[in-house]
């Protein structure tokens, strides 16, 4: 069971079965304090790579303490091949207690998640939009700052700064789906349709925009004057985004 949505994406067959494998001997160990398991994050996008993403599952538990803790600890299953299970243990009382300081992690698990077993637990969760907006202007003035500081560090050196744009994908592409929800838009399940969209609403340059997402994702291999034109767009692109956010009220 997953939750609908233009994001989602349905997961391999091969993978669903990897995780429930590996679900299986936690789920064992947990016993009675066993809520749920689900599929979250890049596993669900166009953007899994089973050779290099890792498959994250979420299991939520009632509590983990003490000498279950050890037992749990134990029954992880090894890992000697990719696609690797990346796991977070939770208990609904921090799931509940966290919503205001990680607004965009729970919208995002909220809005792309596939059930393995156990219970709805995501079905009502209010997560505060004030805190959301909160959190997605934190974390691009964040972002903004290091690429600012990475381009004084290494203007000299094309491939370092093609390496910070490559690295720094992920990361916005999930504030740009934030941004989205902000103005209360469906989220594309294409990462460069989501930016196209979020120049539109916030009046920027989409080509400006695109620039980490084209250093993900594309094959080309860039010159160096290329890639200061590209990383000085995109630098611009996102210190004009921080500035419209700023005046956003939600």
């Amino acid at each position: 069971m997953h939750t609908p949505g233009d994001s989602f994406i349905e997961p391999s067959a091969e993978v669903v079965e990897l995780a429930r494998k590996w679900l299986a001997p936690v789920r064992a160990a947990v016993g009675p304090e066993f809520v749920a398991g689900y599929l979250t994050g890049s596993v669900l996008t166009h953007g899994f790579d089973s050779k290099h993403s890792h498959v994250n599952v979420l299991i939520v538990v009632r509590s983990l303490d003490g000498p279950r803790l050890d037992t749990v600890a134990k029954s992880l299953p090894a890992q000697r091949k990719p696609p690797f299970i990346d796991p977070l243990f939770l208990s609904r009382d921090q799931i509940e207690g966290s919503l205001d300081s990680f607004p965009i992690e729970w919208v995002e698990i909220q809005e792309r998640h596939l059930r393995l077993e156990g219970d709805d637990v995501f079905t009502g969760l209010q997560v505060p939009r004030t805190y959301l907006r909160l959190q997605c202007e934190h974390e691009l003035r964040g972002k903004h700052i290091q690429l600012r500081q990475n381009y004084l560090l290494h203007r000299s050196d094309g491939a370092a700064l093609a390496r910070m744009l490559r690295a720094s994908a992920s990361g916005f592409a999930t504030l740009f789906r934030t941004l989205l929800r902000l103005r209360g838009e469906p989220v594309p399940a294409e990462p460069a349709r989501i930016i196209q969209r979020v120049a539109e609403l916030y009046q920027l340059d989409a080509q400006g925009l695109l620039s980490a997402h084209l250093f993900r994702y594309s094959t080309r291999r860039y010159k160096a004057d290329e890639v200061l034109v590209l990383y000085h767009r995109f630098l611009a692109e996102v210190g004009r985004l921080i500035g419209t956010l700023d005046e956003m009220r939600v």
